[in-house]
């Protein structure tokens, strides 16, 4: 039986691929979940429908991130937190953090799951962090952590 895949399944295929799997697959598992649909005409059509406009959609979401990188540019983000005498923060310097200043920054939102930070920033110094904005469109920016003067 041919279905249109209306979810990615791993080891099967993407979303919108048509793909022949055996009837009781499809029929017991693959429908009832609404994983897939069967390939009539009309279902081809509108798999065909969904992909053009999801591809203009990605499109569209890469040259809003390619503006906003270049708006970025390279940035320096300065944070000042409380540290000890050997520059080990008594805190430290999130994704979060790091999103909430740069989006201060450039004036438009910036999710801190696209913050690719490793582990928090827990010490003074300098420290270059990438920012995914798309799945294509990456940037670095740098985070300076300076000592509180407090």
């Amino acid at each position: 039986m041919e279905v249109i895949l209306l979810q990615d399944v791993k080891g099967l295929g993407e979303s919108g691929q048509v793909r022949r799997v055996a009837d009781g697959y499809a029929r017991n598992y693959l429908i009832p979940r609404g994983l897939a649909a069967a390939a009539t005409a009309g279902a081809r059509k509108r798999a065909a429908e969904q992909a053009a406009s999801t591809a203009k959609r990605q499109k569209s979401e890469r040259s809003e991130a390619e503006a906003q990188a270049a708006k970025i540019g390279d940035v320096e983000l300065v944070f000042q937190a409380k540290a000890g005498d050997t520059g080990r923060l008594y805190g430290s310097v999130t994704n979060g953090d790091i999103a909430e200043k740069l989006s201060e920054q450039i004036g438009s939102a910036v999710d801190k799951r696209k913050v690719l930070l490793e582990d928090p920033i827990k010490e003074t110094g300098k420290t270059k962090v990438e920012v995914k904005l798309h799945s294509d469109v990456r940037i670095t920016v740098t985070v300076i952590v300076e000592p509180d003067a407090d």
